[in-house]
Parts: structure tokens; C-alpha cells; sequence
């Protein structure tokens, strides 16, 4: 059985549901309480990706507020794939997106100098009032280089497993790509074509 390592940060601006979905994702529960994170805050969970793998996730659900921004680079290091979640109904949550994927960019890396996977979630869809429209999250998502984005729900339980599990599919068949990769006798790997990024932004 292959057992397979994948650092995966949660991103985004405080109170857009990032522990809850975490909680949601690894214990199946809803935790109504807000609590806010401070730093960052570790889980684990295993999945049974087929017959002869097992993918091992070590979520970090990184704090949303502004003062411990400084120390992102430290928390990133080795993150494999990554989770940029807005809450549906408050666009400047939505407008952090954009300062979250560049803080990203720039610190965390691919061995290749790549951008590491990203997905985008727009969160609280259950909310009668939104604030962001479909058509500027799928704008957004194209422009911004994310693999796919998806409306989840903490609440209602909608697209937790999907959207992780779309993740996931993404960071393998990135790294099977990388491990294909001539490797040049430095140790550094050539620059992979932009193309063989896949994922087309497309919703659920």
C-alpha cells in the first residue's frame, strides 16, 4: 500500500468558515460555535484513495487575520496543494482572495518554481443573501490560475468530500508529472509547459 504525504493549507479572511470546514472534513460534524484561530491550527485525515493508495492530508488552517500574515512563509514550506475560501455573502472577503493566491504565489512553491495547486471555495452558499455572482467567482478563478472552484457549504454539507477530493486528484497528478520530469544532474527540475496545469475553473 502507497501512502501518500500532502501538506494542504486553508486559506482566507477570518470568519469565512475555514475551521468549520476543516471540523466538517475530518470529523463529519458542524461545530456552530466561532471560534477564532490564532496562528494556525493542525489536522489529519486519512483517505482511501483506491486499492493500493492511501492519501494522507495534513491540513493547516491558517488564521485569516491580517496581523499574522507576516508569518505565512513559515506556515507554507512544503505545502503541497491549497484551500482559498471566501464567505459568499461578504465580497471584501471575496476581494482578499486575490491578496491570499499572491501571498501564495510568492511564498509557496513547487520543487519546479511552480504555483502549488489552489482551489476556490465560495462558502456559506446556503445564505439567502449573496454577495458575489457565479459569473465574477468564475472569472476570478480563471484569471487567478485556481484549478476549479465550488460552492460548499459547511452547514448543509455540500461539496466538503468533493472539493478535497478535487484537490487532492490535482496535487497527484501534478507531482506524478513532476516525478516524470527529466531531472537535470543540479537537481533542478525544467520548467513544466503551462499547459499540462489542467483544470478548467469550471463549478460542481
Amino acid at each position: 500500500m502507497t501512502e501518500h504525504l500532502l501538506k494542504i493549507l486553508i486559506v482566507g479572511d477570518g470568519n469565512v468558515g475555514k475551521s468549520s470546514f476543516v471540523h466538517r472534513f475530518v470529523n463529519g460534524q458542524f461545530n456552530k460555535t466561532y471560534k477564532m484561530t490564532v496562528g494556525v491550527d493542525f489536522s489529519v485525515k486519512v483517505l482511501q484513495w483506491s486499492d493500493k493508495e492511501k492519501v494522507r492530508l495534513q491540513l493547516w488552517d491558517i488564521a485569516g487575520q491580517e496581523r499574522f500574515i507576516s508569518m505565512t512563509r513559515i506556515y507554507y514550506k512544503g505545502a503541497l496543494g491549497c484551500v482559498v475560501m471566501f464567505d459568499v455573502s461578504s465580497s471584501s472577503s471575496f476581494l482578499s482572495c486575490r491578496h491570499w493566491k499572491q501571498d501564495l504565489d510568492n511564498k509557496a512553491m513547487l520543487p519546479n518554481g511552480e504555483s502549488i495547486p489552489c482551489i476556490l471555495l465560495a462558502n456559506k452558499c446556503d445564505l439567502a443573501k449573496r454577495a458575489v455572482s457565479a459569473e465574477s467567482i468564475d472569472r476570478f478563478s480563471k484569471a487567478n490560475g485556481f484549478v476549479a472552484w465550488m460552492e460548499t457549504s459547511v452547514k448543509d454539507n455540500k461539496n466538503i468530500g468533493e472539493a478535497m477530493r478535487r484537490l487532492v486528484q490535482e496535487i497527484l497528478s501534478v507531482r506524478s508529472g513532476l516525478e516524470l520530469q527529466p531531472r537535470r544532474q543540479d537537481g533542478v527540475y525544467p520548467q513544466l509547459d503551462s499547459e499540462s496545469s489542467g483544470g478548467d475553473g469550471s463549478c460542481c
